[in-house]
């Protein structure tokens, strides 16, 4: 192979070369991007089930407190 012709296949290969590149770094960005809206949405979740847990466990401490109130009266009935 002559030097003009590996200098013909080179300049021929530099443009896709430089467009895949192009193309890996604009995914890398976009997969960056995506990434940190999707932590964001399970940080909300994550926020959202700590607060019905903690809903849920006031409703259970009044609940145990009502019953017994409940069983103490009874108690103190007979």
């Amino acid at each position: 192979m002559s030097d003009t012709q590996l200098l013909t296949i080179a300049l021929a290969a530099v443009p896709n070369m430089l467009a895949v590149l192009a193309g890996i770094l604009i995914n890398n960005a976009l997969l960056t991007d995506l990434r940190v809206h999707v932590d964001s949405r399970f940080d909300g979740v994550d926020r959202r089930f700590d607060e019905m847990r903690d809903l849920w466990r006031a409703e259970l401490n009044r609940v145990e407190e009502v019953l017994d109130a409940r069983l103490k009266h009874l108690e103190d009935r007979g």
